[in-house]
């Protein structure tokens, strides 16, 4: 008969996600983690050989699944416009459905601890925004600046949506999702 109980790492891992979310990573002791999961703090250890290491596995396992859903949805032929709502929607649809996990990704600083396989994860996820954007502006799609400053206004629009979202501040509605596409779009498309 199989078992009824999450695995301890599954649980462990939740834990500190929400304490994470919740307190930062410089906030979160691995105690504080062991009363959430309620296993014993050395149960932990036997998991994970640091909190760092807990940190970049959940780094890892949430960026994953971000890169995942993007590269799954992207439709390589599409015009630019197309695949930016693409894009778009994916995100939407990822972040309001693992709302704790987006949190934790993108509205944390997470430069102390992670390491090379985490940065590496995150670089090809740029890199791919980047393609996308310098595609775009050699199509005279997009506006003519540096694709970091681009991708930036986006995201950033986009992270605080999700964070108003998060704190009960605005309801993301399709509708309201569909006009800050829109509005994001038109901040960084070209002028005809």
């Amino acid at each position: 008969m199989a078992s009824l109980t999450r695995p301890k790492n599954e649980v462990i891992l939740d834990a500190a996600l929400h304490l994470f979310v919740d307190r930062g990573f410089h906030g979160t002791a691995v105690p504080d983690i062991a009363r959430r999961a309620r296993v014993a703090a050395g149960t932990i250890y036997h998991y994970f050989v640091s909190k760092d290491a807990m940190a970049n596995t959940l780094y890892r396992t949430w960026k994953e699944a971000v890169a995942r859903a993007v590269y799954t949805e992207f439709p390589v032929a599409a015009a630019p416009r197309e695949q930016f709502g693409v894009i778009w929607r994916t995100l939407s649809q990822f972040a309001l459905q693992h709302h704790e996990a987006w949190a934790f990704l993108e509205l944390h600083h997470h430069q102390s601890y992670l390491d090379a396989e985490s940065r590496a994860i995150e670089n090809r996820l740029k890199d791919f925004g980047t393609g996308f954007v310098e595609r775009a502006q050699q199509a005279g799609v997009l506006k003519v600046a540096p694709a970091a400053l681009l991708m930036e206004l986006v995201f950033g629009a986009f992270n605080g949506m999700m964070k108003a979202h998060g704190e009960g501040r605005l309801e993301l509605t399709p509708a309201v999702l569909h006009l800050a596409e829109e509005a994001c779009w038109d901040a960084i498309a070209a002028r005809p």
